[in-house]
């Protein structure tokens, strides 16, 4: 016979399950944006992250400008910037693009770089591939600096000894 409903049981209740809770926020940055050169390096990298993103998933089909439209919606979680940002790193990808494709880019958030990607857009998938590879080596080479100091020259021989 089981124990009446009242009598308090010996049992313990499962622990309370806690809800998986998402990541915080990637940090934004330490003052202004422009300014913060580690943010900079980290919208760098987005930048460059997002380039080989698009590059792959051209294959599946996507407009192109559809690919480079998603990303602010993924930016916390694929590009490490929080996604208020994400739009500076699709602007950077397309005016990176264009470029590739031999247009005068202007500023990213420019008409010119919406008309050259609609005549990228129009070139066979393989073609826009290569343009968007061509974006990416383009871009890393011209990383920032992360040096605050001015470089120096390297230093001379050391002086030889006589006998």
């Amino acid at each position: 016979m089981p124990p009446p409903r009242w009598l308090p049981s010996h049992r313990r209740p499962p622990p309370a399950t806690t809800p998986l809770q998402a990541p915080p926020p990637p940090p934004g940055p330490n003052g202004f944006w422009l300014t913060d050169p580690d943010f900079r390096d980290r919208l760098h990298r987005a930048t460059l992250t997002l380039l080989d993103v698009v590059e792959d998933c051209l294959n599946d089909g996507d407009p192109l400008t559809e690919l480079l439209d998603g990303a602010r919606d993924h930016a916390e979680q694929l590009l490490g910037i929080p996604s208020t940002y994400g739009i500076l790193a699709e602007a950077e990808a397309a005016a990176q693009i264009v470029q590739a494709a031999g247009l005068d880019a202007g500023s990213p958030f420019g008409l010119v770089v919406a008309q050259g990607l609609a005549g990228v857009e129009r070139l066979p998938v393989e073609q826009q591939q290569q343009l968007v590879r061509a974006a990416a080596r383009r871009y890393a080479i011209t990383a920032p600096s992360r040096s605050t100091h001015p470089p120096t020259a390297p230093a001379g021989p050391a002086p030889r000894r006589s006998r």
